[in-house]
Parts: C-alpha cells; structure tokens; sequence
C-alpha cells in the first residue's frame, strides 16, 4: 500500500520551469560527450509531438488492432511470419505518430512453446513484428498495448523531473543519557546533480562514497550526530501524477491483449533443423530472437545451453568462487543453486535471508557461491547500512581467476531515478570490470539484464527497465570478456505472469544458461 508522506518543501524552481529537470554533466556521469551521443541515440523513443489532453486522443487497447502478412496454409520450421499492428485512439482514429510499447509473441500453451517477437515502431502509427516459427506444430500470435506513447511521454517527463517517486528511511541508533539508547528515523534519498538535493539548505546528513562519488542524504536528526546511521529501508512511494495522467495509467488501458489474427498457424517439420554448435563465451552478439521456450526447455540462439541435472552443475562449479551481486533476482539464482547442487550448504552468517548476505559451501568439490545486495538506491526492508555495498566497490575487492564467476544485475531499484544517475553507477562498474579483466583475464564475468516484472506504474514501469537494460548493453559493447545474458526475452515471451521474480520454471533456464557459459562444451 502506498505510505501517505507529508507534503515536502516544494523544490526550487528553475526558469520557472514547474519540472525541475536535473541539469547533468558528462563529467557527473563519468562519460565522454561522445559515449553520450551514443546513448541518447540509442534511447530516443517517439512520442506525440505536443502534450496530449484529451483522454480519447491516447492510443486505445480496443481498437488497436495486429493481422498478419500474407498468411499462408503452412509454414516449415524456421521460416518467418510478418505482423503488422495498427494503433487506433479511443475514437477509432489511425493515429499518425509512433512511441506506443507494444510487447509481441509467438506461443503455443499446450507445448508450453513462447517465442519473443521485436516491435519495430514507422512513427506513423503502424508498427510490425518479425517472428521467428522455431517449434513444429501450431503457434498463435499475441500481442499487448503496455502502454500508450501518451503514457511513455509522461513516463520520460517525471524520469528526468527532481521529484522523487521512491522515498528511503534512514535509522539512527546511538547513546542516550543515563546508558539509553536513541532511536530516530528519518528520510534519506538520492543527492544527483548540482540541485538535485530532494531536500533544499543545510537541512541534510550526506555520505559521499569515496570510489563512486555517489551521494546520499539523509535529514538531519533532532537528538543523534550523522554519524549515527545504522539500517536503511525503503519509504513510501509518492505519485507526482495529476488527475488526467492517472487515468491514462488506469488498469483497463494498461497491458492489455489487442484483438487480432489469432488463428493457428501450421508449423511443418524441416530437415534442415534450427539451432546452434557456437560454444558460449564472451563477445556473442544476442540475436533477435535469443532462444525460444519448447516444453518449458529455453533453447538458445546464442549458443549451445546445456541442460545441467544436479550432478552436472555440481561439476560445472567444482573449484569456483561465484560471486553473485545485484539485486533480488540474483539472489533467486543463489536459492536455485542452493537447491539444485548436492551437498551446497548455506552458512549462517547472522544475516537476515532475504536481505544478506548470504553465502553457501560445498566442501568435497570446493564450491563457494556468495551474495550481495547492491548499494543505495534501494527499495527493501530494513537492513543495515554496512551490508549495502556498491556493485564497483564490491568487484574491486575480487582477486579474480580461472576460478572466480561474477554475476551482476542493477536495473529493478534505479527505475526510481533519472537514467543519468544509472549511466553514472554503470560507469563505474565498468570502470572495475576492466581492472578486474586486466589484473586476472581468465575470470568470467556476466551481466544479467533486467527483467520484465508485473507492475507497470509510474513507478515500475517495464519502458523504464527496457531502457535501463539498453543503457548497460551499450556501455559494455566494447569490452571484452564480459557475457551479457538477455533474460529480458526469457521473461518477455513466457506463460507465466510477469513478476520482478520471475517464477521458479524461468530461473531454473536462467541458471542454466548461465552455466552453460561457466562451463561450454
């Protein structure tokens, strides 16, 4: 439920411009100018040319509509089917700009087959999907209006804004007269840009982290120094939405299935086979599709994923240190493992289970699996500040070798806060993943893209973690040794409900996967 907050001291305006858009420097982000070309490039999203304010002139899920191309009787396995979508307002008018997040598959439930299909936006109201037919039998095509290009404007508009949708609880513990013990708690957040203080004048405790320069404040308490800050917590969420714009969010034109070709297509058998011999490794481009699901198997198109049993993937990490940092879906991986691996064993390391850190061993074949949770900005219950480390910190403390695994994720707790602030954190993760690559080239190091999760608000939106993953993809273009593992289709394209933890079926592919790279064939 969402915490009612007390009205905060309205921040400064700038040019009278009610927005109060972070001013960022390439500097402040740690970038080149020509990185940020780059990235804007890669970011830009087509919208409505002027503001909308009129309900019925946004994209409508009802009269959205997808066909087919060409439809034919039968189709072999391997070949193509082109979809076009044609978006509509609630007027039934063709709209003439493009920007609407339309997700697109192809499925069959009884074969418990999915794959992912890429939505490729002409600007002009009309869009079309490529899919892949990989399995033999039927398949149907579905595809979904996540949100209107009205809505993903006013997602864009309070990404960049200083008003912060995720508050943070700071505790401060400490001595109080007569052997007491104080407590106070008080609101914390993110410190970002020149004026990117949610809080204005001498009002606020700030810790600067000396490696990554990230700041975070906290307001002062009334009885105990700033030193005093012991747990960390998530606050409550504030919707800086106004009363047009909540219902452009409203559920019934949210995610929501478009009416269209939903006819079984005939998939024939082909001889030829579709699949791939590549051994995983690092410097594999993703292709679009990734893989496909076939009874519940994920089949990759990257390279060749094994299907590890217990024993296998006890093998595959004999004599591995797995480091896995991030968030709570790496930790899902962690708790996969822990099931999955004979004899691995979770220590006890006085820590809470779901906030860590944890670690497990298995002693006969020398496994040791650790995880951490990442730094602040993060939204979890309550925790103590010195478990909270930040990815950079925690990679520049690893020795690395042929025998060091380093999984990490950052993407579900930075949608609350400008995609500057994100390419900043990313920076400096890279920053020790090319030290880390230069002083022990032999240990494997993977990022784990965001996933697609099930709220879709202001807040969590999955536009928000769609350019968040595309941010990380294009910033470690360039490096080498580092495997970039696409969960995004793996979540996209499933039967299951999209989650922020992806269901049990999924993580067990992911896990797969990602020790198909660990140990190739």
């Amino acid at each position: 439920m969402t915490q009612l907050l007390p009205p905060r001291p309205k921040p400064a305006s700038r040019n009278n411009n009610s927005s109060n858009y972070y001013a960022i420097s390439t500097t402040e982000m740690e970038i080149s100018d020509e990185e940020w070309e780059r990235l804007q490039k890669a970011l830009v999203w087509p919208g409505p040319d002027q503001q909308i304010t009129q309900l019925n002139l946004s994209t409508s899920p009802v009269h959205s509509t997808f066909s087919i191309v060409g439809l034919k009787k039968s189709y072999r396995v391997g070949e193509k089917i082109s979809v076009i979508i044609t978006a509509r307002d609630h007027n039934k008018n063709l709209k003439t700009y493009g920007g609407d997040f339309f997700k697109a598959k192809l499925f069959n439930s009884k074969l418990k087959a999915s794959v992912y299909g890429e939505v490729v936006d002409h600007h002009n109201g009309t869009y079309s999907v490529v899919l892949l037919l990989p399995w033999e039998g039927q398949a149907q095509v579905f595809v979904r209006l996540e949100h209107s290009s009205e809505v993903v404007q006013i997602l864009k508009k309070y990404r960049e804004s200083s008003f912060p949708r995720g508050h943070y609880n700071g505790y401060f513990e400490g001595s109080g007269p007569n052997k007491t013990r104080i407590s106070e708690v008080v609101q914390c957040n993110l410190k970002w840009g020149a004026e990117g203080s949610w809080r204005k004048r001498n009002c606020c405790c700030e810790y600067k982290d000396i490696k990554t320069g990230t700041v975070w404040q906290c307001e002062r308490p009334k009885k105990l120094s700033c030193d005093k800050l012991v747990h960390h917590s998530s606050g409550g969420l504030e919707s800086p939405l106004n009363a047009f714009e909540n219902h452009l969010f409203t559920n019934k034109l949210t995610n929501v299935a478009i009416t269209g070709d939903k006819i079984n297509i005939n998939v024939l058998p082909n001889t030829a086979g579709k699949g791939t011999t590549e051994r995983c490794r690092s410097g594999l481009t993703t292709p679009v599709p990734a893989g496909f699901y076939f009874k519940d198997v994920w089949k990759s198109f990257v390279c060749n994923t094994q299907q590890f049993n217990s024993t296998q993937m006890g093998n595959c990490l004999k004599n591995k240190i797995v480091y896995l940092l991030g968030d709570s879906t790496t930790r899902q991986w962690f708790e996969f493992l822990e099931r999955s691996v004979p004899g691995l064993k979770r220590m006890d390391l006085h820590t809470p289970p779901i906030g860590g850190p944890l670690m497990a061993v298995e002693l006969k074949n020398n496994i040791i699996v650790h995880w951490r949770i990442h730094g602040v900005p993060l939204r979890f219950s309550k925790m103590l500040i010195t478990d909270l480390h930040y990815i950079a910190n925690d990679i520049d403390e690893i020795a690395g070798g042929p025998h060091a695994v380093v999984v990490f994720t950052i993407a579900a707790h930075l949608v609350f806060h400008p995609v500057t602030f994100y390419i900043h954190e990313v920076a400096k993760i890279r920053q020790s993943v090319v030290a880390l690559l230069s002083r022990a080239p032999q240990t494997t190091v993977v990022i784990k893209s965001g996933n697609t999760a099930g709220v879709k608000n202001i807040f969590q939106s999955d536009w928000y973690a769609m350019q968040l993953n595309t941010v990380m993809r294009e910033m470690f273009r360039d490096i080498d040794g580092v495997i970039y593992l696409d969960v995004w289709q793996m979540t996209s394209c499933h039967y299951l409900q999209e989650n922020v933890h992806p269901g049990p079926v999924i993580i067990a592919n992911e896990v797969k996967m990602f020790l198909s790279y660990v140990c190739p064939l």
